[in-house]
């Protein structure tokens, strides 16, 4: 992200079947601005894809709202039990089904990615996270949103890969494409 850059938004989303948590940033001249989180709740809903479609209609509600430039979404993880996996999968797709419905570009980012970008430990409890996110965002944070904590460290992660130089390979490479690159980082 160049210092020319205009205000951009990112949505992160910690897809779930029970709870789907997500959060809103607002990057403006490498300042980030905490914007919204909360939780989707579709404990209720007994029917696996009735919840699929909930997850579909209400993250594209959410999208509609807040119109992010980036959609950041957790990749389900290795789990013991191949039918949470597998329902992980699908409330993931549902929420990237929302994005590229609105033409919104999907990143994806592993657990441990996303817990080593906010706390530098790929091992981090959610607590930590949300603990973390709170201090960054300078935000109170309660307990009942660690989902929407996630939610918030997937889009903050999402935030340091687009303006961390080395996670561009050819500029870390390249001095010269760096420089070009990226004007504003030179004193």
């Amino acid at each position: 992200m160049a210092a020319s850059d205009k205000q951009r938004i990112i949505m992160g989303i910690d897809p779930g079947t029970n709870l789907l948590g997500y959060g809103v940033i607002l990057i403006d001249a490498r300042k980030v601005h905490f914007v919204d989180m909360g939780v989707v709740d579709l404990r209720k809903e007994k029917d696996h894809f009735v919840k699929l479609n909930r997850i579909f209609h209400e993250v594209g509600i959410l999208m509609d709202r807040y119109t992010p430039d980036d959609l950041a979404i957790e990749a389900p993880f290795y789990g013991k039990n191949p039918q949470v996996m597998l329902k992980l999968g699908r409330a993931q797709g549902a929420a990237i089904s929302a994005a590229l419905h609105r033409q919104i570009p999907v990143f994806e980012y592993a657990p441990r990615k996303v817990k080593m970008a906010i706390t530098g430990n790929g091992n981090a409890s959610k607590e930590q996270v949300m603990m973390l996110m709170g201090k960054t965002l300078k935000i109170e944070m309660d307990n009942k949103f660690l989902d929407a904590s996630d939610a918030l460290g997937i889009a903050m992660c999402h935030f340091y890969q687009l303006t961390n130089p080395l996670s561009d390979t050819s500029a870390s490479t390249n001095w010269k494409k760096f420089i070009a690159a990226h004007p504003d980082r030179i004193k």
